[in-house]
């Protein structure tokens, strides 16, 4: 019997780059909509929406990562993910350059993230993983926001 597990990813490009959430923390996808922008807040925090009466922090992912400021596009969407912070779920937006599929990987074919030679911070990252010939950075959500940003983004919301 086996005990391999394997996983559904969200797949999306940020910067020519191929990234990947686990879908059990993503509670949807969406078009690009008015943001509207709250003063005082980092570059990378581009404002709150208007998600179904609920107000949605907004974070442009490519400035969080450093890369580079690209203009949006008709396939730049709104990723919705649920961060756990002081045991409650909060909904934030990120902004990537385009969503691709839904796939499943095996937990065997993830490699711990490399030290070096990635675009973002390692420590950003909870493995690398692999779509036919393509590597995919697996995104580990939680350190992506730390617990001083979700707070002040809380505030926001």
């Amino acid at each position: 019997m086996s005990t391999s597990s394997a996983k559904q990813y969200l797949t999306f490009t940020l910067g020519g780059e191929t990234f990947a959430l686990e879908t059990e923390r993503v509670r949807e996808v969406i078009e690009l909509v008015p943001i509207t922008r709250i003063p005082q807040t980092p570059p990378h925090v581009r404002g709150v929406i208007n998600l179904r009466g609920h107000a949605v922090p907004v974070v442009d992912l490519r400035v969080q990562f450093a890369l580079g400021d690209v203009r949006d596009t008709v396939n730049t969407c709104i990723i919705i993910v649920e961060i756990s912070i002081d045991d409650e779920i909060m909904a934030i937006g990120a902004i990537v350059d385009s969503v691709r599929e839904v796939f499943e990987m095996e937990d065997e074919v993830i490699s711990p993230p490399p030290r070096m030679g990635t675009s973002i911070k390692a420590e950003f990252l909870k493995g690398m993983g692999k779509q036919e010939d393509n590597f995919i950075m697996i995104l580990d959500i939680d350190r992506v926001f730390s617990t001083e940003e979700l707070s002040a983004i809380q505030e926001i919301a």
